[in-house]
């Protein structure tokens, strides 16, 4: 007895109602992953392109991505945020045109573990750069290290833009990392009756 198809194969279920399911679930992963897409993307861009130059005692001073070592992993984990999403976007488009649902088990283990990857990265990027942002804003008085944010307030503002991008990027991977993990261990239940073990 299942659930909402919980515990079946698509290979074992007759009827379109779990058809109709499949598809919604397929759908919903295809937005997910155009949208994280795009906010990954975009996050990247923002982060890539920001600088900004001040003078100081008439010596220029140019503030950019690079200058922070976790921003620099965030542009990175972005950029293979959004091509890893575009790939699997394409797989679900090819999927819907079909009408097949994800049945290989081998295949269906490769994404899981793929989207994992991904999301893992993600939080990682989102992590390191949120605590770099802090210490830009805010400052460090005992290990007296300024606020970098008063000097280069353009520059600040677009990297806390890209950061929110990114944030929403990867909670889009995390539920996406869900429904991997719902459709991989769905094709493990439900098609052998099992028995009880006698003590």
């Amino acid at each position: 007895m299942s659930f909402l198809g919980v515990g079946v194969s698509p290979g074992n279920v007759a009827g379109t109602k779990m058809k109709l399911f499949d598809r919604k679930v397929i759908l919903a992963e295809l937005i997910l992953r155009c949208s994280v897409c795009a906010l990954a993307l975009v996050s990247a861009l923002l982060i890539a392109t920001d600088v900004e130059v001040r003078e100081i005692f008439t010596i220029q001073k140019k503030a950019k991505y690079t200058d922070m070592k976790a921003l620099v992993f965030l542009v990175v984990v972005n950029g293979i945020a959004a091509a890893y999403s575009l790939v699997q976007a394409v797989r679900c488009v090819v999927g819907l045109m079909k009408g097949s649902v994800l049945s290989s088990k081998p295949l269906a283990l490769a994404i899981f573990f793929g989207d994992q990857a991904v999301a893992y990265l993600c939080v990682a990027g989102i992590a390191a750069a949120a605590q770099s942002a802090a210490f830009a804003k805010l400052g460090e008085p005992e290990l007296q290290w300024m606020k970098i944010c008063n000097m280069y307030g353009k520059f600040c503002n677009q990297v806390g833009e890209g950061i929110v991008s990114a944030l929403l990027a990867s909670i889009g991977m995390v539920l996406i990392s869900c429904i991997s993990a719902f459709s991989l261990f769905r094709l493990y239940g439900g098609s052998k009756t099992r028995q009880s073990s006698r003590w």
